[in-house]
């Protein structure tokens, strides 16, 4: 269990004043949905390009406080045990992060990932024919990238682009030692006999590498991870079915819950690049989202050979965008989730209603009004626009803002080292943590749930504390998030599940 206290270091009196008001609160536990896993009804269609989280925060390990880790994860619900193909990205899909760095809502820096996969089609003899194996490995144990005993291999190129991302300059990214702009992403974890060591193995995948316009090397990971974010999925669909309702208000309620990810992987696009070379202007904030892309036509082949089961063309269209936590759950509307995947930082009026005048808090008092949870009665919600649109002032706002989603991080502010990080952020007086970006050991959830439901209103931010009957009460969805679920050093995420666990 957290100590939720006063905080000795939060800037500002309103950072104070929010975490002593945190301290008068009870716990009451409420639903959510995962961070973005399956998120709208198109992408349930388009698994391998369903953003899942988008992580962006100065990194904590030790000597590369100078830098920002970018983290993008794809491909929900992973099961380790998911073969025979598992998880492998999508060749015809373009994945991408952006970085935001005039306040326009609009990219300057985007990084662009593509991937290709190749069948080496291993045969083997059997009664004197050449038979292609079934499988990903061919019987020997992998240590190495591309190595011999591997069926299939994945690779990937990255381009960076200044302006639109899609008429501005764009340029290879290239490895900084080994030369080239191709690099290997490693197998999933298919179990401890194919590959012993993944940790090592995982390792030989992390990269130097030259951006260009950046005269500092940044490093380089894709590939699959432990799924960090915690959520009790289950119970929350089934009509808040959770297991003892009645200790919404007992001091254990942020532990009450299962995590229902778990036992689940996921894969990682990460990128560690120097905060000088993201920023520009003299302006210490950036926002960050991904997005991921399909040709707009498919022809698919009635008679598909060698893995030709489709043709591809058109222009891209974007499926995918990520950049605060939860908004495509619990805050777009069901009728415009493929709308808001589809759209636009700078484009973002079009979605207002739901953040000035949002369903979830009224929702919530629906289901726990009787224990409390009374909804904000302030409309409209300026609170959330703060939160949601511009970032907080005198914390992560930058000197000229278009309201528009994103993550916000100021890049001024030194990061905390692990072990020091405060899981529930600014509100808990690490300013280092979400809203303020976004680490791995952030309990967004809560700290979201909390926000929405009037948190703000307590500092007269946007509105007055009367606004807000339920202001102080604790929150939380009951999976509860700590160190144990992240590393210290980069990628920063956990060695994934295996898919057989067995030596």
């Amino acid at each position: 269990m957290s100590q939720e206290k006063k905080s000795k270091t939060a800037g500002g009196v309103a950072l104070r004043v929010l975490v002593a008001s945190l301290c008068a609160g009870a716990a009451i536990q409420v639903p959510v949905q995962a961070s973005s896993h399956r998120e709208a009804p198109f992408i349930t269609k388009q698994p391998k390009v369903d953003a899942t989280d988008f992580y962006m925060f100065r990194s904590y390990e030790a000597g590369r406080d100078g830098f920002v880790t970018l983290i993008a994860n794809y491909v929900p619900l992973q099961d380790p045990q998911g073969g025979p193909n598992y998880f492998m990205m999508d060749p015809d899909a373009l994945y991408e992060i952006h970085v935001d760095n005039n306040g326009d809502a609009k990219e300057d820096i985007t990084f662009q990932f593509r991937f290709q996969n190749a069948n080496k089609d291993t045969q083997l003899t059997v009664g004197g024919k050449k038979v292609s194996i079934p499988l990903v490995i061919n019987g020997g144990a992998i240590a190495d990238p591309n190595a011999p005993g591997a069926n299939v291999r994945e690779t990937y190129t990255v381009n960076v682009v200044r302006g639109d991302r899609r008429t501005g300059q764009r340029s290879p990214v290239t490895n900084a030692t080994g030369g080239g702009s191709t690099f290997d992403k490693p197998l999933d974890n298919i179990g401890n006999k194919s590959i012993p060591n993944y940790a090592a193995y995982a390792a030989k995948h992390v990269y130097a590498v030259n951006i260009p316009g950046c005269s500092t090397p940044a490093r380089m990971f894709v590939g699959q991870r432990k799924d960090p974010f915690v959520v009790n999925l289950g119970e929350t669909f089934d009509l808040i079915n959770i297991k003892a309702p009645a200790t919404e208000f007992a001091a254990n309620a942020e532990k009450a819950a299962k995590d229902d990810l778990a036992g689940k992987n996921v894969t990682s696009i990460e990128l560690e690049v120097a905060a000088s070379c993201l920023i520009a202007g003299g302006d210490p904030v950036i926002g960050g989202w991904t997005t991921a892309s399909m040709r707009q036509a498919r022809l698919l082949n009635p008679v598909p050979a060698g893995g030709g089961a489709s043709k591809e063309g058109g222009a891209w269209t974007q499926v995918s965008r990520l950049g605060m936590p939860l908004v495509n759950e619990v805050v777009i509307g069901l009728k415009d989730k493929d709308r808001f995947n589809a759209s636009k930082p700078m484009n973002d009026g079009q979605f207002a209603d739901y953040v000035t005048h949002p369903t979830l808090p009224a929702l919530v008092e629906i289901l726990y009004g009787s224990a409390g949870a009374k909804a904000p009665t302030n409309f409209p919600r300026n609170d959330l626009v703060t939160a949601f649109l511009t970032g907080v002032k005198g914390l992560n706002q930058p000197a000229k803002v278009t309201p528009s989603e994103m993550l916000r991080l100021n890049t001024s502010i030194a990061p905390a080292a692990m072990g020091a990080q405060k899981r529930l952020g600014v509100i808990d007086g690490d300013n280092a943590g979400f809203p303020n970006g976004r680490r791995p050991g952030d309990d967004v959830v809560d700290i979201a749930l909390r926000v929405v439901m009037g948190k703000l209103c307590t500092l007269n931010l946007g509105c007055a504390p009367s606004d807000a009957p339920a202001g102080g009460l604790h929150f939380t969805d009951g999976a509860y998030l700590d160190d144990s679920f992240f590393t210290n050093g980069f990628p920063y995420l956990k060695t994934p599940l295996p898919g057989s666990p067995q030596q």
